[in-house]
């Protein structure tokens, strides 16, 4: 299953006031930066480690991240946790019951495939799976 963390992925309203702590103040560097329009957001990598904190920024108000932060303001959106085998992991979850936010592992620009699942069935929690 899950080999390592990937990314924790927290929701800002202003991507350069957070910047000026997360990069700024703490010293982390900026490894990527660029809009994800298919996801509504703006996107920066930051490597802490061995892995990384991505910061989201809404693209507009229709996005998921824009009704989180409506919703539950800045914070922790979500944990990612790095597989192997996407598929064998979301038959795995499947058959422990577990609801994935879709019926197949979608694809980034990059070539990578990923899955979210419900906060429902992770305690609260909204985990993606990352495989590349």
């Amino acid at each position: 299953m899950p080999t390592a963390i990937h990314h924790i992925a927290i929701a800002v309203n202003d991507l350069e006031a957070a910047l000026a702590f997360y990069r700024d103040a703490l010293g982390l560097e900026v490894s990527e930066r660029r809009e994800v329009p298919e996801e509504g957001v703006e996107i920066a990598f930051l490597p802490a480690g061995e892995g990384e904190i991505e910061l989201l920024r809404p693209l507009g108000p229709d996005s998921s991240v824009a009704r989180f932060l409506e919703k539950r303001g800045e914070g922790l959106h979500h944990i990612c946790l790095r597989v192997e085998n996407i598929t064998a992991a979301m038959e795995r979850l499947r058959a422990a019951g577990a609801t994935l936010l879709s019926e197949e592992p979608r694809v980034g620009a990059d070539g990578t495939r990923y899955v979210f699942i419900h906060p429902k069935s992770a305690h609260g929690v909204l985990l993606e799976l990352y495989e590349r």
